[in-house]
């Protein structure tokens, strides 16, 4: 029998204008998803009465709620999921909190509703009362521990490894429609191609070659793979983090570097010197409390975030992205006197002769 599998919602394509060159979409495409490094993320578990959905009984006319609370069970498993991720060294840390508004990850355990998570940094772009991650089976069940690990791997920015046009996998595609339109994942056609059959760009997949042992990789049953001879007879990943795995996600997020990022004053530029996905950090300690701007300029494409810390640990504040854009980010808060801000600006790409630099005024 086919096991549950992870469906991501189906996000459209990311638009450029038109002209932008090869490198510029390559370097957009595989880091526009990614958190700057450096992030707390701070994840809650739904709790309320009121948390849960309603959905139609089928042949019934009527309507029932189903429950997003999970049990302290469930809820340990992906603690611990989530301190293994953590265990790697990586520079995004995790946090629990009780208050959704303080989250950028809200977990659900709806039963039926699959098990699936945003990608990275699109979980901003979910409501606030609003599920980013979802787990729809029991993970205390022998072997499910790995469906944390997956979902996990989503909010850091990972995709399916299946997908990569680096596998050089030949489905029996009607077989594979056939098997996931059974039970117990009874998918459309479309929502199979999402997440099986459909190629991911190169340039945003996990790695450079195929690793059918990643935490990313589903288990396939018989009679689905074609090529590479080998998976005919089925693909069985062991439902733990790779070698593969771990290097990526220590190469989007290294370890943190020096303890003490770099002074911004108001209306002095720093130019940042970087390589594309590389990264700089930078505090403000405003000298007086009124709206300031926090922003880059030069030919360029950057990720900017700005972080409030709150009893020493960074809270996110506001963040800008210009990627593939003509403009520069421009961001727009009101900062405090006494605070501490964390500014960070990671490089997608330079494009243009002149320097790239941020500026806050």
């Amino acid at each position: 029998m086919t096991a549950r599998y992870c469906s991501l919602v189906q996000q459209p394509a990311p638009a450029f204008a038109p002209g932008l060159a090869a490198e510029r979409i390559g370097a957009l495409v595989a880091g526009r998803r990614m958190w700057v490094n450096g992030t707390v993320l701070h994840y809650c578990f739904f709790d309320g009465d009121a948390d849960a959905s309603v959905i139609a009984v089928p042949g019934t006319g009527r309507t029932r709620r189903v429950t997003w609370v999970g049990g302290k069970e469930q809820r340990d498993v992906v603690r611990e999921c989530f301190q293994e991720w953590q265990g790697l060294g990586i520079g995004v840390t995790f946090a629990e909190v009780e208050d959704r508004s303080e989250a950028e990850l809200r977990i659900g355990f709806q039963l039926g509703d699959g098990s699936w998570s945003a990608v990275g940094k699109d979980a901003l772009q979910v409501g606030q009362n609003e599920r980013t991650m979802n787990f729809g089976w029991d993970l205390t069940v022998p072997g499910e521990r790995g469906t944390a690990l997956h979902q996990i791997g989503h909010a850091l920015g990972m995709l399916h490894e299946h997908q990569s046009p680096f596998a050089g996998i030949h489905w029996d595609d009607e077989a594979v429609h056939a098997e996931l339109a059974g039970p117990p994942n009874f998918w459309s056609r479309d929502r199979t191609y999402h997440n099986i059959l459909r190629k991911l760009d190169p340039d945003e997949v996990n790695g450079s070659v195929w690793d059918p042992q990643s935490i990313m990789e589903y288990p396939f049953p018989s009679g689905l793979i074609l090529e590479p001879e080998q998976y005919r007879a089925g693909l069985n990943p062991p439902g733990t983090l790779s070698a593969a795995d771990k290097d990526f996600v220590l190469r989007w997020y290294p370890p943190a570097g020096p303890p003490e990022p770099s002074a911004l004053a108001p209306f002095r530029s720093v130019p940042l010197g970087l390589g594309p996905g590389e990264q700089a950090d930078f505090v403000v300690e405003p000298p007086e409390t009124r709206a300031y701007t926090v922003g880059t300029f030069g030919d360029s494409d950057a990720l900017v975030v700005v972080f409030e810390e709150r009893n020493g640990e960074p809270r996110y504040l506001a963040g800008q992205d210009d990627g593939g854009t003509p403009g520069n980010t421009a961001i727009r808060a009101r900062l405090v006197k006494g605070r501490r801000y964390v500014v960070r600006v990671r490089l997608y790409s330079a494009w243009g002769p002149g320097r790239t630099a941020v500026i806050c005024w």
